[in-house]
């Protein structure tokens, strides 16, 4: 009888899925997944019919790549080969970007600006960003400074958070807190403010620093469950700097 229970689950996300039309590829997932591909169906597919708008967007696509995290970039390095193009270039880019292959990511991203994206805000800032996450800070500020050259269409919040990590990486401390303090104010969700955290506590700021954690702890709890994991990622990354300086 136990065994039988842990199946309704997804006996009744099977109904639902023939209902709304979602047979493939969800059937076949309930199947083999059994009470774990039920609750990925709740995270995909029923939360975001309930939750509605961007949030909902955020599960769904959550839980996908919880299933599968490779796809998105089979599919974009699928779509480059078929056309060529610069879009389908930085679609491969950002795709080795999700899954933190940084030397694809630079790569690509080096080889999308070309021509008419030579100055491409989202190819400037993220290939400064892969430059950052392999250390290459210097050569980061590069396209930052092109960036910022922009002018406002180049000196958001994000291009700020870059700014500050470049800086940090090259000990330039006090170039470093104006953006973070910029970006931690501005960057929706809780990377900016757990890598300022961070910055503050390596800069022997611990008074700080305890305070900036206390106000995301604070934030993570409004932050809907579904997505919480990934605040939470932020946040010990944060607590874990204070505890070390």
């Amino acid at each position: 009888m136990h065994f039988l229970l842990l199946w309704v689950p997804s006996l009744l996300c099977g109904l639902h899925a023939i209902r709304s039309g979602r047979e493939q590829p969800w059937l076949w997932i309930l199947v083999i997944g059994g009470p774990l591909g039920a609750a990925i169906y709740v995270l995909g597919v029923i939360v975001p019919e309930l939750l509605g708008g961007r949030t909902a967007r955020r599960v769904g696509q959550a839980a996908r790549q919880a299933l599968d995290p490779e796809r998105e970039l089979r599919e974009a390095r699928q779509a480059l080969d078929d056309t060529p193009s610069m879009g389908n270039r930085m679609r491969v880019a950002k795709a080795s970007a999700a899954l933190g292959r940084w030397a694809d990511a630079e790569m690509n991203w080096r080889a999308a600006a070309q021509g008419q994206f030579a100055d491409d805000p989202t190819v400037l800032l993220g290939h400064a960003n892969a430059l950052i996450e392999l250390e290459r800070y210097e050569e980061a500020l590069k396209p930052l400074e092109a960036l910022n050259a922009l002018g406002r269409e180049g000196q958001t919040a994000y291009a700020a958070l870059a700014f500050a990590r470049a800086y940090e990486g090259l000990n330039r401390f006090d170039d470093a807190e104006p953006p973070y303090r910029f970006a931690a104010d501005r960057v929706p969700g809780l990377e900016a403010g757990a890598r300022y955290v961070a910055f503050m506590a390596k800069a022997g700021r611990r008074g700080d620093a305890q305070v900036g954690l206390e106000e995301l702890d604070r934030r993570l709890m409004k932050i809907a469950p579904p997505l919480r994991p990934e605040a939470r990622r932020w946040r010990d990354l944060a607590a874990r700097a204070l505890q070390g300086a």
